[in-house]
């Protein structure tokens, strides 16, 4: 999540893009009643990198999907310089990994390919990811065997002029319910205002934005997240929607927030829910979530730093934790 895109130049903004109405597949029958407990591992699962790796200045934004077993982490890793897209991998379910190296970086004269969503779909991992000094989505896929493909250009550009994310498209979340995928993405405007918003697409490429945009606005004055909201992670659950998202006070330390939904998009905060660092490693940013559905639980990994900061050097790494569900 950045904190202050620059300007751009009014050609750039030409795209006004598509927009409809939808909502996401809707369950007829009450959802359940009940709470998410938050229970975290005390110590990050995976850490900042040696001298002269991608991610040795920061290592943040994972995006977990599993494949015969394995889980791939497609994270970001921050050299200083440039925002890079690396892999991780893990037999043990999420608790150790075995770093592989850079597997996306930013063109010559670029910043960022990075915070990006993963997907397995067939014989293939579909990336959504973040490029450009002022961001845009972008889709690279990662066929079985074979070399990193880019789609030539943004999928998802931003909207016209006045628009609440006329600025930026960042920080995408893909998943995808009845046969569509859906986009949940921060929207930055002119006035550097960061909110949520969502997109649909049949195929991934081609995307639709919600007419009702943003579906997340900001917090209230004194809120932990009235100063910037980023990094959605959209799950299923017992009849409703759920959302974890990142959000930023007056003094820059992140936390995350959880709000629900019976369409995926009118959304309630749940004020009683704010994920908090404990820890020495997080005990200023807790961002950029994760999420697999099991029988026990939600199992989130997720960002952490001890520096408060909106966009890098934060000693980022990552970490893991269960969200458990308790009926009532």
């Amino acid at each position: 999540m950045k904190a202050a895109l620059p300007l751009v130049a009014l050609c750039a903004l030409a795209g006004c893009g598509r927009y409809e109405d939808f909502t996401l597949p809707y369950v007829d029958r009450p959802p359940e009643a009940g709470t998410w407990v938050w229970e975290a591992r005390p110590e990050p699962v995976l850490g900042l990198g040696a001298a002269g790796e991608f991610d040795r200045v920061d290592a943040l934004n994972p995006s977990v999907v599993r494949h015969s077993g394995t889980l791939f982490n497609y994270y970001s890793g921050f050299d200083g310089t440039y925002w890079h897209t690396g892999l991780a991998v893990s037999e043990d379910e999420g608790l150790t990994w075995r770093k592989r190296g850079a597997l996306l970086s930013p063109p010559a004269g670029g910043y960022i390919a990075a915070n990006g969503s993963a997907l397995r779909l067939g014989s293939e991992t579909l990336y959504w990811y973040q490029a450009g000094k002022v961001p845009r989505m972008e889709l690279a896929r990662f066929p079985d065997g074979k070399a990193a493909q880019r789609h030539p250009g943004p999928v998802l550009d931003l909207g016209p002029r006045g628009s609440w994310d006329e600025r930026g498209v960042a920080d995408p979340y893909i998943v995808r319910f009845g046969g569509a995928f859906y986009a949940y993405y921060l929207g930055q405007d002119r006035a550097k205002q960061q909110r949520l918003g969502v997109a649909r697409s049949p195929d991934g490429i081609t995307w639709t934005k919600l007419r009702a945009n943003p579906v997340l606005e900001l917090g209230e004055a004194g809120s932990f997240d009235e100063n910037g909201l980023g990094e959605p992670a959209v799950w299923f659950w017992g009849g409703s929607y759920w959302m974890l998202y990142t959000g930023r006070d007056r003094n820059e330390v992140r936390r995350m927030g959880l709000a629900q939904s019976r369409d995926g998009v009118r959304w309630t905060k749940l004020p009683s829910t704010v994920i908090t660092g404990d820890q020495p490693w997080n005990r200023q940013v807790v961002c950029d979530a994760t999420v697999e559905v099991r029988r026990d639980g939600v199992h989130v990994w997720f960002g952490g730093g001890d520096r408060p900061k909106p966009d890098e050097r934060l000693n980022g790494q990552i970490g893991y934790a269960i969200l458990r569900w308790q009926p009532r």
